[in-house]
């Protein structure tokens, strides 16, 4: 070998050499570092404590000090060329000798792109504690050498996911007979997973995770009062871990000045043209009715003992309708006989009306039977008020007859208004003359119906009309409006109607002009309204809202000037810590339909480069909306490497009658083509996808679509079905209201009389053509859609020799809202989608080894 061929590979040796230890181990080159926390000697009283020890110097660490003050400070101390950190020295006061003792706080972040294991290494002269995310590390330094070399490195192991770990290290910084204060860290790979990029730093962005979805200080709700003046607002922090702290403040509309606290849930009603409230509150018996005044704050007990499961007070706050469920008894002993197919319990209950006088303090019972009785609304006037009655039918779609009374509160007696078992609520107009009805386009006849030949209504596509008392005539007024009515409310102000309403992927607020009947689409600041409230007296309305970018926020929206200003925003702190993903809006064409779509990028992002794609759909009769807050949270689907890419095919509510009515005996069709196609030509597209890595998850109907898709292509290289349905007919008989949900998706259509539907949709009865890797997850306890949805399915892959996994989330029901769960079902769907789209599997190992 030539001297020019030794020196050549004598330097790529030295080149691997380099590259390999910067895989394996990272010096930490940063800290953040707080300002000295001077600590004392405690004043020794005795000799030794109750364990007959004496107090040592390692006891000072244990003084409780708050990490805010390392990561809120400044002060940045860098290593010099070997890594090793210079550390300040405690202040010495010569006449108090005590003084030369202080605990300082030194912070770095890590930030790891998988899943991953290391070592973190310290080597220190001072005695130090470890906390990582604020949880105290077993692996801790209790003595002080007088120089880095004498010191014995404290190793910690480390298992790290694809997100960012705060360390913070309390050394108890002494000078008084040492030389030095020193400090090295590093981060060592361990040796399978030199390939993970770990990040040092000490501050900046960090991606979102799932607890970023669960944790945080939020808006949860927020009402106005009747005049404008005043308004509630409920918010909910919730700690790592799962403990939450609920609170209601009202506040001055006009300053935004909170004038009261409630320590206690209180159910609040305002009362009408008065700046005044009624809440109630448990009292010595059963719940007390209270109403406050605003704003001398003088409370005044209006009925003490009652019960009830709600309350709405009448307009003049005379009187209140008292709500109350009442058990239908159970057959005794072992044998129970089934009183219909309604399992979910609402069956065995029958709510009844009961009237409580507060001028005579009299109570007296209003409806009385089997008949489900329930309140929809109170005369402006106060004399009289809206009921609705609930019958089963089970011969006979809906399954349920509903009827609308009129009850006179002076006389009792009642007059009925409506019978049609397609409509589902009611509201006076401001003036009492007519009546506002929401229910389905078949209500009333079908003349809100707007459908191509053929086509049969979506029963959950909500319509409004307009029910004329003079001359008992109905008016369809969104026949031709396309967004889905999700609330009303007939404004006594300015005497517009106020829909809230399902607007392709949003929620919108919409004027309804009752003179011009024309639709106006207001202009606020969220895509995603969550409550819209007009005062009664004021051209001012309080409004909730969110977008994919941020939490819920509160507003106040101005009628006149049609300005929004923001009142409340509480989660805004910790959202800027976070990397929010931009949501780019992409629709294509299929046929002569346009789809509509968004997407999400993955931080860093770099169109250069080939990045797996998760593709999350519904596919039933709701879109996927732009929150977010949400149980699939595609923000944290982008954070983890991958793009996001969501779609709203037909059957979709929000886009017109005949779009949604595409939902109806479908049950994959059209649907599933559509999504395929939209997947295809999404990553022809968008030269940054992989397009041999693309997974896919949904749930409940979205869940049967992502079997369902499994058995029609092989596109998808890793699927995920939570509480899917896997056999329409099973579903339909053993769901509690399986079958009622198919009277909107199988409308007329039963096992009997069309089985092609049942089993040919079904991707049970084609479980032979599906190949691939599919996760079924579902909680034990669901009711919605049985476990046995999944394990009919898991079972036949099973046979088949197909990839498939099944894990049951223990005790849970249709969604999974056990804090600790929901992170642990989370983390499997990440580790799923690692294993299959990044090739990464020893994520789902560690969670799910080998047995």
């Amino acid at each position: 070998m030539t001297v020019h061929n030794r020196l050549f590979v004598a330097f790529f040796f030295l080149c691997l050499s380099i590259h390999a230890y910067s895989q394996t181990e990272i010096p930490v080159r940063q800290f953040k570092a707080s300002p000295l926390i001077p600590v004392y000697n405690p004043v020794l009283i005795d000799s030794t404590d109750v364990n007959k020890k004496t107090f040592e110097a390692k006891n000072l660490l244990k003084t409780q000090v708050d990490f805010d003050a390392v990561r809120n400070s400044k002060q940045v101390l860098k290593a010099d060329t070997g890594g090793i950190f210079s550390l300040e020295h405690a202040p010495y006061d010569r006449q108090i000798p005590s003084r030369d003792k202080a605990i300082q706080l030194l912070s770095f972040n890590i930030d790891a792109d998988r899943y991953c294991k290391a070592e973190l290494n310290i080597t220190s002269t001072d005695r130090f504690e470890v906390f990582i995310n604020d949880a105290r590390e077993d692996k801790n330094k209790e003595t002080k050498e007088d120089s880095l070399s004498k010191a014995k490195t404290v190793t910690i192991d480390l298992t790290l996911e694809p997100r960012r770990y705060e360390v913070i290290i309390k050394h108890l910084a002494e000078v008084r007979n040492f030389n030095e204060s020193k400090i090295r860290v590093s981060i060592k790979m361990a040796k399978k997973d030199s390939l993970a990029q770990v990040t040092l730093s000490t501050g900046g962005k960090r991606r979102i995770t799932i607890n970023d979805i669960l944790d945080g200080n939020r808006v949860t709700a927020g009402s106005l009062s009747s005049t404008g003046n005043y308004y509630l607002i409920n918010t909910k922090e919730v700690s790592t871990g799962g403990k939450s702290l609920s609170n209601m403040e009202l506040r001055e509309l006009k300053t935004n000045q909170t004038l009261y606290r409630f320590p206690f849930e209180i159910n609040p009603q305002w009362v009408t043209g008065k700046n005044q409230l009624v809440y109630y509150r448990n009292g010595l018996k059963n719940k007390d009715l209270v109403l406050l005044d605003i704003p001398s704050f003088q409370e005044t007990v209006l009925a003490q003992g009652l019960t009830f499961d709600y309350f709405v007070i009448s307009p003049d706050a005379q009187w209140a309708l008292l709500s109350v469920n009442e058990e239908i008894p159970e057959d005794k002993g072992d044998l129970k006989r089934l009183l219909s197919p309604s399992r979910d319990g609402s069956f065995g209950k029958r709510a009844s009306l009961a009237l409580y006088s507060f001028s005579d303090n009299s109570l007296q019972q209003i409806t009385f039977g089997r008949t489900n009785t329930w309140l929809a609304d109170i005369s402006p006037d106060s004399k009289k008020a809206l009921l609705f009655t609930s019958e089963e039918d089970i011969t006979h779609r809906p399954f349920d007859k509903q009827i609308l009374f009129e009850l006179d509160i002076q006389t009792l007696q009642l007059d009925t208004l409506l019978q049609d078992a397609f409509i589902s609520g009611a509201a006076y107009s401001p003036d009492g003359k007519d009546i506002l009805v929401t229910g389905s386009a078949e209500a009333f006849g079908g003349i809100g119906e707007n459908l191509s030949k053929g086509q049969i209504s979506n029963t959950y596509d909500k319509q409004a009309f307009i029910y004329h008392r003079k001359d008992k005539k109905v008016e369809a007024i969104t026949k031709d409006f396309n967004p889905n009515i999700v609330d009303v409310q007939w404004s006594p102000y300015d005497k517009n109607i106020y829909f809230r309403a399902e607007d392709k992927d949003c929620i919108h607020i919409y004027k309804y002009d009752t003179q011009t009947q024309n639709y106006t689409l207001l202009d606020l600041p969220e895509d995603i309204i969550a409550a819209f409230k007009v005062a009664d007296t004021q051209a001012v309305a309080l409004f909730r809202g969110e977008n994919p970018t941020n939490a819920y926020r509160i507003y106040a929206y101005d009628l006149k000037s049609q300005k929004s200003t923001l009142l409340s925003d509480p989660y805004q702190s910790q959202l800027d810590e976070l990397i929010v993903s931009p949501v780019t809006t992409w629709t294509f064409t299929s046929g002569n339909t346009v789809i509509d779509g968004r997407y999400y990028l993955p931080p860093n992002f770099d169109p250069n480069k080939k990045y797996p794609l998760i593709v999350y759909y519904y596919g039933g009769t709701s879109p996927v909306s732009r929150v977010f807050e949400s149980t699939y949270p595609l923000q944290v689907y982008a954070s983890l490497g991958y793009v996001v890419y969501t779609l709203q095919p037909s059957g979709t509510t929000g886009y017109g009658q005949e779009f949604s009515a595409r939902h109806v005996n479908a049950w994959g069709k059209t649907t599933a083509d559509e999504i395929i196609e939209g997947v295809q030509q999404f990553y022809r597209e968008h030269s940054f996808v992989d397009s041999t890595k693309v997974g896919c998850v949904g749930a409940s109907y979205g869940g049967f679509m992502t079997q369902y898709l499994q058995t029609k292509t092989d596109i998808f290289a890793a699927a995920v079905s939570h509480a899917g349905i896997s056999s329409i007919a099973s579903y339909w008989g053993e769901g509690y209201w399986g079958y009622a949900y198919s009277g909107a998706a199988s409308a007329y259509s039963y096992p009997w009389n069309n089985p092609g539907l049942y089993a040919g949709q079904s991707p049970l009865f084609n479980a032979d053509k599906i190949n691939t890797p599919l996760l079924l997850l579902h909680g034990t306890a669901d009711t919605n859609v049985p476990i046995g949805e999944s394990i009919q399915m898991y079972n036949a892959l099973k046979i088949l020799g197909k990839e498939v996994e099944f894990i049951q989330v223990q005790g849970e029901n249709h969604g999974i809202l056990d804090y600790k769960k929901r992170i642990e079902w989370n983390k499997t769907i990440y580790a799923w989608f690692a294993k299959w789209l990044k090739n990464q599997p020893e994520w789902w190992e560690v969670l799910y080894p080998e047995k």
